[in-house]
């Protein structure tokens, strides 16, 4: 198993084609902040998954994932207006879900392939899937206020349809995306 988990690190440090921004993500400070060469570009206000501290651990738990990922796809006709799914679970994810029997060894092994090959992992694993950067959708005033002062996604990282738009200029598919707690 020692084996098994120094391939991994080895595969998931591998590099991946860069992206001229790095987007970082502080869950406990509620920001999303766009860098260029660690020159901050642009600041925003999140709300993020409602299910609190910690890294994701299963589908179903609220949580936003904690680590390191990459934009891999953009959907327009998301009902969060725009969404940028990020490529989650990834192989750190695999490993903590196969060590905790959360998923199997060939789910595993898919999610670290397709890590490798820069595409998109399995999304209906143990671990869940869809994780990404949105909007809110149809906005209200309502929904403006709890997006203000909740944390209120399943799992995502929440901006306004204005700011989503915005970010869409600095997001690329393979930029970085580093979420803390």
């Amino acid at each position: 198993m020692k084996y098994l988990f120094a391939i991994i690190l080895i595969v998931y440090c591998q590099a991946a084609p860069a992206a001229p921004y790095i987007v970082e993500i502080s869950k406990s400070d509620r920001t999303l902040v766009v860098k260029q060469d660690e020159e901050v570009i642009r600041y925003y206000s999140i709300a993020h998954g409602r299910g609190g501290k910690g890294t994701k651990i299963r589908a179903g738990d609220n949580k936003t994932p904690i680590g390191t990922y990459r934009a891999i796809d953009f959907k327009s006709n998301s009902k969060f207006h725009f969404f940028i799914q990020l490529n989650y679970p990834n192989p750190l994810d695999a490993w903590r879900g196969y060590r905790n029997e959360v998923i199997s060894a060939a789910e595993f092994k898919r999610i670290v392939l397709a890590y490798k090959r820069n595409s998109l992992p399995p999304q209906n694993t143990g671990l869940g899937g869809y994780i990404g950067i949105h909007g809110i959708g149809l906005m209200n005033d309502e929904k403006n206020r709890i997006h203000e002062a909740h944390n209120w996604t399943e799992g995502c990282i929440a901006v306004t349809n204005e700011e989503i738009n915005e970010l869409r200029k600095y997001i690329s598919l393979g930029t970085k995306v580093v979420i803390r707690e």
